[in-house]
């Protein structure tokens, strides 16, 4: 995500050493640089002069203060402009009215707008313990009403059904009113979208947010658009009143022009940020986060809090506990330790909100050659009966050929396994005895796909 731009302007901090100050002479190409950057992101012509111009302005004369290098103080006032061309703070989604407060999902077809429904339901569910029930109002696109309902469902959501024989604004009446009598909390509307902008489609969804008068009407945009998604969200900020931005795909976004471009295009802050096709997939947007992430910083706070998320914590005491009492750690564990590792979005997620150093450091990793590693790791490990998870050590010649052909896997794969999980072992013996030191050294060759 935004690689090309973190590496550019990274780049450019390199360049400014041994100044005392920055002065026009010394920041001029660095702005040009800046400017080649973004343009190269697909960051709206507008938006670029506005922000090269006021790093300008803020930028000269400024002292460096400090060990602070001429680079590094250029990389604070970019960090500061950058956040707020993305909207300063974060903006949360206003539910404070009277239930069911209603959100209007609008954006062309394959922006995401069905799997964003389903994500953001899940999200109001665990995340603000909201009654969430969700209705399609897409009677044109073929099994967009099924779609919905099966999102809806692996979000445990409640779902309206419609048919596409229904007109859309009796569905959204209709949907209104049973969230009504039935206490729900919020109703997620999903609209109909189209290959390109459309002027019947501005017109139902105009009909629809008069009808239903939402507390929210999020428009939804891919980030891999770049240019495209800003001339979208023109025509859909003249048709309706926006009040927020999802941008989904920010995963497969390497340019990040849109999320640069989108909040000053639509005056709408930037609400959520969508990745991978994952329920789970749906981050509330930190404008300063996503600068950190820009400048090579990481999103070490986004990582915490993924981490808190999936970590199960009663889990973790009883792992604790077990080790404190000197029990071995066992392949139980093991596979309960990569399951919490997917659950945090495996391992090109993780790398993704680390500083740029640590990327770096794992450049020659195949990412997703890991991740389908860890799974193999999985399957052996599912494949065993739970005797031969307890006690690895049963595991001989003749059990191995059996484990292999229930995980799909040779035999070697299945050998390679119980010499990590030796390694892992021993590695936790170490730090029963309290040895950290010896267990960080121990973990050096166990990271998979050629992490070192």
């Amino acid at each position: 995500m935004l690689e090309n731009l973190s590496q550019r302007l990274s780049k450019v901090v390199k360049t400014l050493r041994g100044e005392a100050r920055l002065t026009e002479a010394n920041t001029q190409e660095m702005l040009r640089e800046i400017r080649v950057a973004l343009l190269e992101a697909d960051v709206a012509l507008p938006v670029v002069r506005d922000l090269v111009a006021r790093i300008k302005e803020k930028a000269l004369g400024q002292e460096v203060v400090g060990s602070l290098t001429p680079g590094q103080a250029l990389v604070g006032v970019v960090h500061r402009e950058l956040t707020a061309v993305m909207g300063g703070q974060a903006a949360e989604l206003d539910l404070s009215v009277r239930p069911p407060a209603v959100v209007l999902m609008a954006g062309l077809q394959g922006a995401g707008k069905t799997t964003t429904v389903g994500k953001l339901a899940k999200w109001l569910k665990e995340n603000k313990k909201k009654k969430v029930l969700t209705v399609s109002c897409d009677v044109y696109r073929p099994a967009a009403i099924e779609q919905l309902r099966t999102v809806t469902e692996q979000a445990g959501a409640d779902f309206f059904p419609s048919t596409a024989d229904q007109k859309p604004v009796d569905i959204a009446n209709a949907a209104l009113q049973w969230a009504r009598t039935h206490y729900h909390d919020v109703l997620l509307v999903d609209t109909a979208g189209r290959l390109a902008i459309d002027e019947q489609m501005m017109r139902e969804i105009a009909e629809l947010h008069r009808q239903l008068q939402p507390s929210e009407t999020l428009f939804v945009v891919d980030a891999m658009q770049g240019q495209d998604a800003v001339n979208t969200a023109k025509a859909f900020r003249e048709a309706l009143p926006l009040t927020g931005v999802v941008l989904t795909k920010l995963d497969g976004d390497s340019r990040g022009g849109a999320a640069l471009s989108v909040k000053a295009v639509t005056g709408a802050p930037i609400k959520f940020a969508g990745v991978g096709e994952k329920l789970t997939g749906l981050e509330a947007f930190h404008p300063e986060r996503m600068a950190n992430r820009i400048l090579g910083m990481g999103d070490i706070v986004s990582l915490v809090e993924e981490a808190h998320k999936a970590v199960d914590q009663e889990e973790a005491q009883k792992l604790a506990a077990k080790l404190k009492a000197g029990n071995r750690f066992d392949l139980n564990d093991f596979a309960s330790q990569l399951g919490q590792m997917s659950r945090m979005g495996g391992l090109s997620g993780l790398l993704d909100k680390l500083p740029a150093q640590f990327q770096q450091a794992a450049a020659g990793a195949d990412m997703s050659k890991a991740e389908k590693q860890v799974k193999r790791m999985q399957a052996i490990i599912y494949s065993m009966t739970p005797g031969e998870r307890s006690k690895p050590e049963l595991i001989k010649a003749s059990r191995k050929r059996r484990i292999a052909t229930g995980a799909g896997v040779p035999v070697q794969e299945v050998n390679r396994l119980l010499s990590q999980f030796d390694q892992m072992q021993s590695m936790m013996k170490k730090m029963q005895k309290g040895g950290l030191a010896k267990m960080m050294r121990g973990m050096k060759g166990m990271l998979p796909g050629g992490m070192r």
